[in-house]
């Protein structure tokens, strides 16, 4: 996809009424990306980025099921059985996180991305509650790690023990995150 059809598609998804966080779900690129893509400045120098399509999994359950099961085997080998919670930040990383709850046998929360920049979420009432937890925190893609670090200071804030955070795809050479081990199935990172 060239510059000008991922400006594009930016553009649009912002008079959709969506931020720049959720652009940046939706796209699977960093904050940073789309700031600049939306900026529509040639000036500047893009940052420098990978865009991850994982359409093919995401379009059919059972890839999601299979996927969450690996994402549950890697899981388990970091921290045995003791995690209370699976947390899927929103929206990609809930169907994972549903699915790794589901292999681990433990309650799922949902951490929502709200506006007030990036990173920026509350916790759903709806689902597992974290205070007193140990937990495991899901996402689709790790770009720059802002919207993982604020969600580990969100679980610890809420009372939670972050034991790990897990992702599809791992966007840089960090192999952990506010001092909490990160695992990605895969590594995409620039060299």
């Amino acid at each position: 996809m060239s510059i000008e059809e991922l400006r594009a598609m930016a553009g649009n998804l912002r008079k959709e009424g969506l931020n720049s966080q959720q652009i940046a779900d939706e796209l699977s690129l960093s904050q940073d990306t789309i700031s600049w893509l939306l900026a529509g400045s040639a000036i500047e120098e893009m940052p420098r980025d990978i865009s991850i399509g994982w359409r093919t999994i995401g379009v059919r359950p059972q890839r999601i099921m299979h996927t969450g099961a690996i994402m549950a085997d890697v899981a388990h080998e970091e921290c045995g059985d003791m995690i209370d919670t699976v947390v899927g930040i929103s929206i990609n990383g809930v169907l994972f996180a549903h699915e790794v709850a589901s292999a681990l046998d433990c309650e799922v929360a949902i951490h929502r991305n709200v506006d007030g920049g990036p990173g920026h979420g509350s916790l759903s009432n709806k689902y597992g509650q974290v205070a007193g937890k140990r937990i495991i925190i899901v996402d689709d893609v790790l770009s720059t790690g802002v919207t993982m670090t604020r969600t580990i200071e969100a679980m610890r804030e809420a009372g939670a023990e972050v034991a790990l955070c897990m992702v599809l795809v791992n966007k840089t050479v960090r192999n952990e995150v506010e001092g909490v081990p990160l695992r990605g199935l895969i590594r995409a990172a620039v060299v």
